[in-house]
């Protein structure tokens, strides 16, 4: 099944939307936990999307760092990267889980979030989720 995903990277890296929506069931339900209003279903949206994606970030490039088959189901940790057509630097990471059944896939569960432009530390990164910086420890 991590062909599938391995083909999946080769033509969105070849910009080939085309052989990309081939690799994906009509019915693909598609949906990001983290940012459930993100959730889609078919094709046709997932088409729609990537065609999107590849016009505002005509040098996109897909890092399939590693994947993994459990059952039915290939994990994957990608690095997406490019330029926007308006000047921005575009750079994401995190994970797939993408259900594939007769070489197609049929659903996935993206964990993939911008990366930080601005870094933030682990102290303030803490605050930020739990309303309370941790305190100093020193050295391991």
């Amino acid at each position: 099944m991590s062909d599938v995903v391995d083909k999946l990277a080769a033509a969105l890296n070849g910009h080939d939307l085309e052989a990309a929506a081939a690799l994906i069931h009509e019915h693909y339900r598609s949906e990001q936990p983290a940012h459930p209003g993100r959730a889609f279903v078919g094709r046709a949206q997932m088409h729609a999307n990537w065609q999107a994606m590849l016009a505002g970030i005509p040098d996109f490039r897909a890092d399939l760092i590693r994947s993994v088959d459990d059952g039915d189901t290939t994990w994957s940790e990608w690095s997406w990267s490019g330029h926007r057509v308006d000047g921005q630097d575009f750079q994401v990471r995190g994970v797939t889980l993408f259900e594939i059944s007769n070489g197609q896939i049929t659903a996935g569960r993206l964990y993939l979030e911008d990366v930080e432009r601005e870094a933030v530390g682990i102290d303030e990164a803490v605050q930020r989720l739990s309303g309370l910086r941790p305190d100093r420890v020193e050295g391991p």
